[in-house]
């Protein structure tokens, strides 16, 4: 008897478990397998030897230069897939870009709310009404992906995580994110999308335009809440494979192992992006395979000097009648190895100006093209400021040229 009734309540639990829906179980995969994910750097380095660049097994893949924007190589770069906390990319966008225009400092204090503290999956475990400063914040959410910490941020930046959700998304529009919409801050909703496409690009964005994150994203440990939580990197490659220093790792049920990384060497940064990894191993071994393809076959090439004058353009209606044009910034491309010899230089400038003329105002480009082929374009500034003359003076030089023709 004992026996029917153990096997019928064993029966019973399992039709249970198996009729839940597969959410109930979403909060606690994401990040929770990365930490506790057997790590295998021998393994990693076999699957390296064994990978054709352009064989991967991810669904979706990108190399992309950092400077240029340039992708070196794809794969399945649009299709729109789940990434999971590699979402948190953007969430880190918006808060850098926050800090960045002073509408929130690092050491402003963020009051945990109660929703926030609800969040699953990877936590810091904070509790309604604790205080932690926007820097400690920040380095649970991009070293361990705390999706409380995440959404306690989203709520001090914009009020609520549903309006912090409106601003990703108005901003992934603005950087021609075409193949993505985000319906959390967090990655924990699986129905939201994205690409390696428009992972590559809020990632290159992220970088270039707030370089700061770098000193979190690249921590490979540290701890919160005053040393009582341990703080560890779920992107192994900080680890093992040199200079790299960030960005997010990603991982449900549905999505698979995702990340996005970034390393730079001898001035070329790159950032990799693979999606729908079937396992954590090979989701290191491809994107570190596809940085090994870039370093090898590209390099940055260093051309002009910021300053460096190019030419002189005319200047009606000015204190002065010429202007001198110059490298509006120090001037660099990325080419394949062995090309560096085929730069060819060619500059383009405004025919005329017609005072006034501002300093630093642009007034045509400088282009290097490999070719025949553009390979970077730069703006090309006035190096002083030319005002408008008056007519008192405009007079002056017309009778002084008038004299000067009649003594011809």
């Amino acid at each position: 008897m004992k026996r029917r009734l153990l096997i019928a309540y064993i029966t019973i639990m399992a039709i249970l478990l198996t009729a839940m829906p597969v959410n109930v179980f979403a909060d606690f995969n994401e990040e929770a397998v990365e930490a506790s994910a057997k790590f295998d750097e021998v393994a990693v380095n076999k699957l390296v030897a064994k990978t054709n660049v352009l064989d991967l097994k991810a669904k979706s893949a990108v190399l992309m230069d950092a400077a240029s924007g340039k992708i070196l190589t794809e794969k399945n770069s649009h299709e729109k897939l789940a990434i999971a906390s590699v979402t948190k990319v953007m969430s880190m966008l918006l808060i850098m870009e926050a800090i960045d225009s002073g509408k929130l400092s690092f050491d402003d204090k963020v009051t945990v709310s109660e929703y926030a503290a609800g969040m699953g999956g990877s936590q810091a475990y904070i509790e309604a009404g604790e205080e932690f400063t926007v820097t400690e914040m920040l380095k649970a959410l991009a070293i361990h992906s705390s999706n409380d910490v995440t959404v306690s941020l989203a709520e001090k930046v914009c009020g609520s995580e549903e309006a912090f959700v409106a601003e990703m998304n108005r901003r992934a529009e603005e950087l021609g994110m075409k193949d993505s919409r985000f319906l959390d801050c967090t990655g924990l909703e699986d129905d939201g999308s994205s690409s390696a496409n428009d992972v590559a690009l809020m990632s290159r964005e992220l970088i270039v335009k707030h370089p700061k994150i770098l000193e979190f994203t690249g921590i490979r440990h540290d701890t919160f809440r005053n040393g009582t939580f341990n703080l560890d990197n779920t992107n192994k490659l900080i680890r093992f494979y040199a200079n790299t220093d960030g960005l997010k790792t990603g991982f449900t049920s549905k999505a698979g192992f995702n990340l996005t990384a970034t390393a730079k060497r001898n001035n070329l940064r790159l950032i990799s992006v693979v999606l729908g990894e079937p396992d954590s191993n090979t989701r290191f071994a491809e994107a570190r395979k596809l940085m090994d393809y870039g370093f090898a076959n590209y390099e940055v090439v260093s051309l002009d000097q910021k300053g460096s004058l190019v030419g002189n353009i005319s200047v009606k209606k000015g204190t002065k009648l010429i202007v001198s044009a110059a490298y509006g910034s120090d001037t660099s491309v990325l080419v394949a190895k062995g090309e560096k010899g085929k730069i060819e230089k060619e500059v383009v400038l405004t025919p005329e100006l017609t005072a006034p003329v501002e300093l630093n105002q642009k007034v045509g480009d400088i282009v290097y093209k490999i070719d025949g082929n553009e390979v970077g374009r730069f703006d090309l500034v006035a190096n002083e400021a030319v005002s408008r003359i008056s007519f008192m003076k405009l007079f002056s030089r017309l009778l002084l040229r008038w004299f000067n023709v009649g003594r011809a």
